[in-house]
């Protein structure tokens, strides 16, 4: 027990040198992921890509893509009430974009979950609030994805090639399989007497109705916004229905890959399903563009805004800290 004490003390006594040596050890790391996918894409088909396109559709599919990634910011909006805390709607929608961005194209572990608890914690949140925040930022997106795919699987509104391994009444099965959990999401909502469930030591409590009812308002519209986006850059080449369910898939797909942005991912699915409708030089073009108006120039602004918060944070610390001396 002695040992032990003692080594939380020394622990304690070098804690303020162990947490600088991990922000620099978190922004060397972002650094470096950074660079990698700067280096991995090639910015001269981007470019060209882009160029070939008329202006007004470039403007409305910036336009669109503006609106979603606004959309989302207001994800955490909703976990600012969930989670009781009282930061300013301006930062928590700075904050939120900046995630969602780094989310799209460093993955789920370092823009949603990683970048939260660091801002928000530099913003004097505790463990618990952001935990609650990035949970139900998390069922916001899902809980209306799931009530996407299932209408549009259930619809039959995409058909798979016939060597997938789920065939198109499979498909449509599973449609209907996730409206009935968005059911039991909602039926939990508002008729569940156990209204907090412990995960991992963290109590997280179901949302009202009223809340959910927003979660799945919030989230459809950001899904359907980013399949306006693609339909936009495809000249209409293909229905909107066929787009946002193959996008969907996609997400899944990539998803499941672990694939940072999904790259290559996106693209195997939307060329394997529009073949027939849409020539692939047209598809991948059309991805290449919505790959750089959604994901890249975002991460570029969301780099700046991050740069912002972070100098932000430190003057509220040393503020806080002249009025303790």
């Amino acid at each position: 027990m002695k040992a032990a004490a003692s080594l939380a003390a020394r622990l304690r006594s070098h804690w303020p040198l162990v947490r600088r040596v991990l922000v620099w050890i978190f922004f060397l790391l972002m650094t470096g992921l950074l660079f990698s996918l700067a280096r991995n894409i090639e910015w001269r088909n981007v470019f060209a890509t882009l160029a070939g396109y008329r202006p007004g559709i470039l403007l409305l599919a910036l336009a669109i893509a503006a609106a979603s990634h606004l959309l989302y910011s207001c994800f955490d909006l909703l976990g600012r009430r969930y989670a009781h805390h009282q930061l300013p709607q301006g930062q928590v929608l700075a904050v939120t974009f900046v995630c969602y961005a780094f989310n799209l194209n460093l993955g789920a572990w370092i823009g949603g979950l990683a970048m939260r608890y660091r801002l928000y914690s530099r913003l004097g949140l505790s463990t618990l609030q952001i935990t609650q925040i990035y949970s139900l930022s998390l069922t916001t997106n899902w809980i209306a994805y799931l009530l996407l795919a299932g209408l549009t699987f259930a619809a039959g509104t995409v058909r798979p090639p016939a060597h997938w391994a789920i065939g198109h009444g499979s498909l449509q099965a599973l449609g209907v399989l996730l409206l009935v959990l968005v059911a039991l999401y909602l039926l939990l909502c508002a008729f569940s007497r156990r209204r907090v469930l412990s995960v991992r030591g963290h109590s997280l409590g179901l949302p009202s109705l009223r809340l959910a009812l927003w979660q799945l308002a919030l989230g459809v519209g950001n899904w359907l916004l980013m399949a306006l986006v693609i339909h936009v850059l495809l000249q209409q080449q293909a229905g909107y229905g066929t787009v946002l369910g193959t996008l969907l898939i996609a997400s899944i797909a990539g998803l499941i890959t672990h694939i940072p942005a999904g790259l290559g991912v996106l693209e195997t699915v939307f060329v394997a399903l529009l073949h027939q409708q849409v020539e692939r030089d047209s598809v991948l073009a059309a991805l290449l563009g919505y790959r750089a108006i959604y994901y890249l120039l975002p991460l570029s602004v969301a780099s700046l805004v991050y740069l912002g918060l972070e100098a932000r944070a430190k003057r509220m610390r040393r503020r806080e800290a002249g009025k303790l001396a």
